[in-house]
């Protein structure tokens, strides 16, 4: 629950940090903030590097999809989208991980997940009333863009469970931070120019809480799971995440839900149970390890 609320609240914090700084350099510090809260709680535990070259290198190129691509689209979104619409597209996540790890982890899906997929998915589908979607809108675009990153943070989360096992989990993590830090910051740059910050005293705490809570601490809860559990099973957990931040849009924010938004948080509730009833049967299998073709 703890991961749930901690990103759930990302998506205000990415609004207000906006008002301080461009897209790409905002997700450039929350990834690198991120990247080094995670190395240097593995400093503190003196833990033995288990990560072998080509397992550091292939980490640090996950992080393009994993990291990169989805923090670069989702905060360049952000700009254009309310924090409850725009989590509710970013967490069609666990769709895209349920299509992509059948062929690439194997993973089949029971009648019970599946119910909660679908049950989950439909919920988003309502809250975000899809079929109201204009292409001809200046928000078409920006929405499109998140459902890239969402694909792309799928695509990322299935190729770093099918690469590696539980016990590397950590330092992948630190690794893929790496590699999209350097992506986004390199980005940064060239669409963006020499930083900027038009409020420092917004952006510091800003920075902080995105990196330290909403990336170092929820990615190490996200990654050391990830090593316990298929993928297509822990992603319908955070089907919780838009109603968390749809809750707290509609708090703070002035946001408004009307009855068939209700419905669908509705049906994400019901999803979630499913997810843990469903859970105990469908074990973890021990990662096969596979290295990826990146030579």
């Amino acid at each position: 629950m703890a991961l749930v609320l901690a990103w759930g609240f990302n998506y205000l914090v990415v609004r207000v940090g906006l008002t301080a700084s461009p897209p790409l350099w905002l997700a450039t510090y929350r990834a690198g903030v991120g990247a080094l809260g995670v190395v240097a709680y593995l400093l503190v535990r003196r833990a033995p590097t288990r990560l072998d070259p080509r397992g550091r290198r292939d980490a640090f190129l996950l992080g393009l999809p994993n990291t990169a691509a989805f923090f670069g689209l989702w905060f360049v979104a952000a700009t254009y989208l309310l924090p409850g619409e725009t989590a509710v597209v970013v967490y069609t996540f666990p769709l895209w991980v349920a299509i992509l790890a059948g062929p690439l982890l194997g993973e089949r899906l029971r009648p019970l997940g599946g119910a909660a997929l679908a049950g989950g998915f439909t919920g988003v589908f309502l809250i975000a009333r899809a079929w109201t979607l204009d292409l001809s809108t200046p928000t078409a675009l920006p929405l499109l863009a998140l459902l890239g990153g969402s694909i792309s943070w799928a695509l990322g989360t299935v190729l770093i469970q099918r690469r590696f096992g539980a016990a590397t989990m950590i330092e992948v993590n630190a690794f893929q931070l790496l590699g999209g830090t350097s992506a986004l910051a390199v980005a940064a740059a060239i669409f963006e120019g020499v930083p900027t910050t038009t409020a420092p005293m917004t952006l510091v705490p800003v920075a902080l809480y995105l990196g330290l809570v909403g990336t170092a601490f929820a990615y190490g809860v996200w990654f050391t799971m990830l090593g316990r559990t298929p993928a297509g099973v822990l992603s319908r957990y955070v089907f919780l995440v838009p109603v968390v931040a749809l809750g707290a849009s509609t708090l703070l924010l002035g946001e408004r839900l009307d009855a068939v938004q209700l419905v669908g948080v509705g049906l994400v509730v019901i999803a979630v149970y499913l997810t843990n009833r469903t859970r105990a049967s469908e074990p973890m299998r021990p990662s096969a390890s596979v290295p990826l073709a990146l030579e």
